[in-house]
């Protein structure tokens, strides 16, 4: 079976894009699996599904790389909405996408019929920690110093639906992440699961330097939900504004933390690949 699919990154993020409005997918699961294995060469962080819904403009399905399905990813929200915008699915720059992880609003900037910059208001972190999927022992937000290999670290958590650890560095640039990034994702005297780590450094109020380890995968070149993590804890604990620049690898991401609580990024999104992959 032919399957089209656009293979787009939004910084940091690659997934792999099908409309599964106009064509059948019987077993995302599976597909998920082998569009995202990299020795195929059309390798992602996973597989998003365009799909229709009964109450928002479109719903957005998303598979790991191991064929679970998750919740949400910001990054993968933008380039969806970009996605059915260049592919004539809608011509609303306003979408509201409906998502496991509930229904989020994107805004699209459009000059000269080109999609410049895109916003997505990924609605309100979980803080309380009972409730972040990868800490069930404590009993109020973390924010605590920990050692590990003999090295301590400051160390908080926040959930989007994919739980995020931030880890406080002097430096990011120099900063052993390959070491570093499976310990503290498996560290299981305070996380009973793994998670994804956020390595931050303070530059100023208004901006974040960041390296992202993401669990079981490893380091990527950057992380929408890492980058809206590292700047809620940075400002819960007074080290900046609620709106910042997180600099990371793959580009710098704008995060605004309104005073309703909401969390807003705002960058790019860009076409990698488009073509068609075969499902024997």
């Amino acid at each position: 079976m032919e399957i089209k699919f656009t293979k787009m990154q939004a910084y940091g993020n690659d997934y792999v894009y099908v409309n599964a409005i106009d064509q059948k997918i019987d077993n995302p699961n599976e597909l998920a699996r082998k569009v995202s294995d990299r020795h195929f060469g059309i390798g992602s962080d996973g597989l998003v599904l365009i799909c229709e819904s009964e109450r928002c403009d479109f719903r957005m399905r998303m598979f790991n790389p191991d064929g679970t399905e998750g919740e949400m990813c910001g990054n993968a929200l933008r380039s969806l909405s970009k996605f059915v915008y260049y592919h004539h699915l809608t011509d609303k720059t306003h979408l509201i996408i409906e998502t496991l992880g509930g229904d989020q609003v994107v805004d699209l900037f459009v000059e000269n019929g080109e999609v410049v910059n895109i916003s997505a208001c990924i609605g309100e972190p979980v803080l309380e920690s009972a409730k972040i999927p990868v800490n069930t022992t404590e009993e109020k937000f973390i924010d605590k110093e920990v050692s590990i290999l003999g090295k301590n670290f400051r160390i908080s958590s926040v959930s989007w639906g994919n739980p995020h650890t931030v880890v406080f560095v002097d430096d990011t640039d120099s900063f052993e992440v390959e070491k570093y990034g499976p310990a503290i994702e498996r560290f299981t005297e305070l996380f009973p699961k793994k998670t994804n780590v956020s390595f931050i450094q303070i530059l100023d109020r208004k901006t974040i330097k960041m390296r992202e380890w993401e669990r079981g995968t490893g380091e990527t070149i950057g992380c929408g939900t890492g980058c809206c993590s590292s700047a809620v804890i940075a400002n819960i604990l007074g080290l900046t504004d609620r709106e910042v620049t997180v600099e990371q690898i793959g580009g710098p991401l704008k995060v605004l933390w309104d005073e309703e609580g909401k969390v807003h990024m705002t960058g790019p999104s860009y076409v990698v690949y488009e073509g068609v992959f075969y499902d024997k």
